[in-house]
């Protein structure tokens, strides 16, 4: 029988669990930060931490992850976050900061690959008045703003080879002067980094410092991939399917079986940001109250091929069965099996005839649910 993939604001207002459905658990967590006196959380915290930043997931290797976040958090340690683009990698920045002591100090965020290559000491270290053209007055960089506080260097890779001279000169002796100017100034910023590119690799070929590598590898967290942590994606579409339908004030109760098994199969080659943009695009165009596989406005969602080594999410007779008896043997229209299905309905013709199902034989079949306003079989949370 078919399952629909369930939420509902009953969740939202009581925080209980949503106990085990057929692909993944959403644990009950609440909200944990450092108590009044500035003490930095426990390891025990780290699933807490996680929802707090938006990285939901209960699966073994995002489990490793929180646990490292959390433990590193109370100490000063420089960490570098590794990971392909979309994986989360400023979430983590941000929970670090968040479980440590300096969590009141400020957070302040430095894209490396965004900048200029002429203004990125400025960006960094700050400038004096006429130091440049352009340069009207003093103003102070991002390492002199974050003292105190943590200074997230987001794609750090990027750095042109003087300011890696000048950065490890910071991490060595937490010193550096402002474009143009002379004074010596100091800095307690922590230093969390990140890149989506293989540093050993940068060093070898000589486009990065082996030095500053060793100084900003104390205690890596590397990011997996979303493709490598499956089990988590059930959780993280129906946070994400909350999230949107109160902001855009919808009522969506959860995502259908059909769609659910489609964002399985799928790669994720954005990781997590795709994955939001999709439920955010898919609870836009939703016109019911579960978001079927035509909101998933996804490449190759629905398509009969599967991807090179990549498994067929369910037996295609079998969902093919089930959306037929789900619409009563009925394959065009609206709520037709084509429909749920997310595929053009001559093609789901061509797929009957080919496995020899008797369509027909489901339109005999008594309803799978009688005046209860509600999916075949959901499970819905209360």
């Amino acid at each position: 029988m078919s399952t629909q993939f369930a939420v509902t604001d009953e969740f939202e207002s009581s925080g209980q669990a949503l106990g085990q459905h057929p692909h993944a658990r959403l644990s009950a967590v609440t909200a944990v930060f450092e108590d009044s006196t500035g003490s930095a959380c426990s390891p025990d915290a780290a699933p807490s931490i996680g929802v707090v930043f938006g990285m939901v997931g209960e699966s073994a290797a995002m489990r490793r992850v929180l646990e490292r976040v959390a433990r590193v958090a109370a100490t000063d340690a420089t960490v570098l976050v590794t990971g392909e683009t979309g994986t989360g990698k400023e979430l983590i920045a941000r929970a670090i900061h968040a479980g440590s002591a300096r969590a009141k100090r400020p957070f302040v965020r430095v894209n490396c690959g965004a900048l200029a290559e002429g203004l990125v000491a400025s960006e960094l270290f700050g400038h004096e008045r006429g130091s440049f053209t352009g340069a009207v007055e003093r103003r102070k960089g991002r390492f002199e703003i974050a003292n105190g506080g943590t200074i997230f260097l987001d794609e750090v890779g990027e750095l042109p080879p003087a300011l890696q001279v000048a950065l490890l000169r910071v991490l060595q002796e937490g010193e550096f002067e402002r474009v143009g100017g002379t004074e010596t100034l100091k800095t307690d910023a922590r230093v969390v980094a990140a890149t989506n590119r293989s540093l050993d690799e940068a060093v070898r070929e000589g486009r990065f410092r082996s030095d500053l590598l060793f100084r900003l590898n104390v205690f890596p967290i590397a990011m997996p991939p979303l493709r490598e942590r499956k089990d988590d994606i059930p959780s993280i579409a129906e946070h994400y399917a909350r999230q949107y339908a109160r902001k855009l004030e919808k009522r969506i109760r959860g995502v259908s079986p059909s769609a659910m098994e489609a964002l399985l199969a799928y790669p994720w080659p954005g990781n997590i940001r795709e994955l939001q943009n999709v439920v955010e695009r898919a609870v836009i165009l939703a016109r019911g109250d579960f978001l079927s596989l035509p909101d998933f406005e996804l490449p190759n969602l629905g398509s009969e091929v599967a991807r090179p080594g990549q498994e067929r999410p369910r037996d295609e007779r079998q969902q093919i069965e089930e959306a037929l008896l789900a619409s009563r043997g009925r394959v065009y229209g609206a709520e037709g099996a084509a429909e749920t299905l997310g595929v053009p309905a001559s093609t789901l013709e061509s797929r009957i005839r080919r496995l020899g199902i008797d369509k027909h034989a489901f339109r005999r079949r008594a309803p799978l649910v009688a005046d209860q306003g509600r999916a075949p079989d959901a499970i819905i949370v209360r």
